[in-house]
């Protein structure tokens, strides 16, 4: 019986031990929505950017824009991209082939439909249309992201 009794309370401490901290509870997105629109527009007042903001809250700059018909939400693009964080600092510049839109960070979703194939944009993607609160790589939480894309193609 003590024995029992033993392996209840061990559990039991156990158990209560464990508790999970939850950060994201204490995470205000209004607040952080409101604080990457701020950066977003001294980003492009101190580098002199000519943006538009679309009704997502991403701002793109149509560098160049292509020629034919517009990818959707549902096609997989073929893209050459640089991508940066707002201090300049590079965190990827590669190819994507043949990939699903829908599969990549929301902040694309909306922003390649801007451009047409062989078209060029610059996307400012607030955090919430990126990664969020969550750290990737070489990205910190919470960051603003800056992408150079280039069109190649798309189904």
């Amino acid at each position: 019986m003590k024995k029992y009794l033993l392996l209840v309370m061990v559990t039991l401490a156990g158990l209560t031990g464990c508790k999970k901290s939850d950060t994201s509870s204490n995470f205000d997105a209004t607040a952080q929505a409101a604080a990457d629109d701020a950066k977003i527009k001294a980003y492009i007042q101190t580098n002199n950017i000519n943006a538009t903001r679309d009704d997502s809250g991403v701002y793109y700059q149509v560098i160049s824009p292509g020629s034919g018909a517009y990818p959707t939400a549902s096609s997989s693009v073929s893209v050459n991209y640089t991508g940066k964080l707002l201090d300049g600092t590079v965190f990827d510049s590669n190819s994507l082939n043949n990939y699903a839109l829908s599969g990549l960070i929301k902040g694309w979703q909306y922003g390649i439909p801007h451009i047409n194939v062989g078209g060029r944009i610059l996307l400012i993607i607030p955090s919430g249309l990126g990664y969020g609160n969550t750290a990737q790589g070489k990205i910190p939480a919470n960051s603003v992201l800056v992408f150079t894309i280039d069109l190649l193609g798309f189904k």
